[in-house]
């Protein structure tokens, strides 16, 4: 399978660390356009089934060849059956800058299996990635798949049966939460259903915390079998 996956991202590294850039410090994302991020994500009910609340320190770009991820926009199944294009922005639609948290995890998880209003399978794990970005020349970073990139579970394509309603389908990008600049040794879900745990709803959040991981930014679009 084709595999169209990139990240770009733009690291500065400067002489002086007075003027040295930390994700920490950046200003928050809290809207990106006339998007509000949180509220999106609260209204959809993702906050607090999915993840907790979070500052948004970055813009999840999500593209298909024919469709694009935006913030609960409905797709047709058909269009997101090859891995996605992933950009992760800061503000001003700049590339997004971190020298403290140098390698990014994004996953794709379904909280909705098989149905939102019967959700025993879920969550459902689709995808996780991870890339560890290498400083060019002119001290800015671009990756593509598979340079730099490793998926630790490969890409399930979303399929929502038949006569189940709507899914939503989650992006999460997340980093390191003690801002470590060893690379992170991340562990395989051990199933797609519940992530590999035991219990309705458990997965991304469990799994999250247990590498150590938090949220920076989040995209979701909602799929719906033909079938209803």
């Amino acid at each position: 399978m084709a595999i169209l996956f990139s990240f770009i991202f733009c690291v500065f590294f400067v002489a002086s660390s007075l003027f040295a850039v930390d994700v920490q410090q950046q200003v928050p994302l809290i809207k990106d356009g006339d998007v509000d991020l949180i509220y999106e994500l609260k209204k959809a009910e993702i906050i607090p089934t999915v993840i907790d609340t979070f500052i948004p320190l970055a813009t999840l770009n999500i593209t298909w060849s024919n469709a694009t991820a935006h913030y609960g926009n409905t797709v047709n199944p058909s269009l997101t059956q090859s891995v996605p294009n992933v950009m992760l922005l800061g503000s001003d639609s700049e590339p997004f800058i971190s020298s403290k948290h140098p390698q990014v995890v994004v996953a794709l998880t379904d909280p909705d299996a098989p149905s939102r209003d019967n959700p025993e399978w879920s969550e459902i794990c689709h995808w996780v990635v991870t890339a560890l970005p290498n400083k060019a020349a002119d001290g800015t970073v671009e990756m593509r798949f598979p340079d730099g990139v490793e998926e630790v579970m490969e890409y399930k394509p979303p399929g929502p049966p038949p006569e189940t309603g709507k899914h939503r389908y989650v992006f999460v990008a997340m980093v390191a939460r003690n801002g470590t600049m060893d690379e992170l040794h991340l562990k395989k879900p051990a199933d797609r259903q519940h992530w590999g745990y035991e219990n309705e709803r458990e997965g991304l959040r469990g799994w999250m915390g247990e590498m150590g991981l938090e949220v920076i930014a989040a995209n979701f679009i909602y799929e719906q079998n033909d079938e209803q």
